[in-house]
């Protein structure tokens, strides 16, 4: 996959998908969640943060993706890659079927793909300050784009010891965690994310929409 880099293009090779879930900085809200989740079906995970693994076709700079599902959504999440032992920073979307979130979370991960950012900035450029970024999402509803998502990433564990309890290779890409959904979480075809460093005041934005396929049976 080719991103931009300090403006200049950058190939990666994505060969492995991480997922990290239940990795909210507060235990009690991770608590809170964990037991909300319960209530309808869905098991409670045997460590806390937890590492999902799913497919590297998975991730995709399309800007349309197909689903399978009325019941799946976006979420904005940090995105880590690391290449040649260097690690970047951008933003995805952890699009997940939430109904299959009751049968299994780790099948839910796996059945709809990652849309990720085309821009990374050097994670070096922003390791001193990444409490101070945030993270936003929108929805288009028919009515134009009202906000889904915004959170700090200090509401997040630090991305430092994702990395390292991750245990990222070569060729990894991660998804980190995301914030609550304003208004709860809802299916829409259109979805927009960001993440803002307003240290060095910059963004990188991404959007896409999701098509749902005809369920053949």
């Amino acid at each position: 996959m080719i991103f931009t880099v300090n403006g200049a293009a950058k190939t990666f090779d994505i060969q492995h998908l991480i997922i990290a879930g239940w990795t909210a900085r507060d235990m009690a809200s991770v608590q809170e969640h964990i037991d909300e989740l319960a209530e309808i079906g869905v098991a409670p995970p045997s460590t806390v943060p937890l590492f999902y693994r799913a497919s590297n076709l998975l991730v995709t700079q399309a800007s349309q993706v197909e689903v399978l599902s009325v019941d799946t959504s976006g979420e904005v999440e940090p995105l880590i890659i690391k290449a040649d032992g260097k690690f970047y920073l951008g933003i995805g979307s952890d699009h997940t079927d939430r109904k299959l979130e009751a049968y299994s979370v780790a099948h839910s991960k796996q059945v709809a793909p990652k849309p990720v950012s085309a821009e990374l900035w050097d994670f070096s450029e922003v390791a001193d300050h990444l409490d101070d970024l945030t993270i936003e999402s929108w929805v288009d509803e028919g009515e134009g784009w009202v906000q889904y998502q915004k959170g700090s990433l200090a509401n997040i564990r630090p991305l430092t010891e994702l990395i390292e309890k991750g245990n990222l290779l070569d060729g990894s890409a991660m998804l980190c965690g995301t914030c609550p959904a304003i208004g709860g979480v809802r299916r829409t075809e259109k979805f927009k994310m960001s993440i803002h460093d307003p240290i060095l005041n910059r963004t990188i934005s991404c959007e896409y929409l999701s098509k749902e396929l005809p369920i053949v049976s």
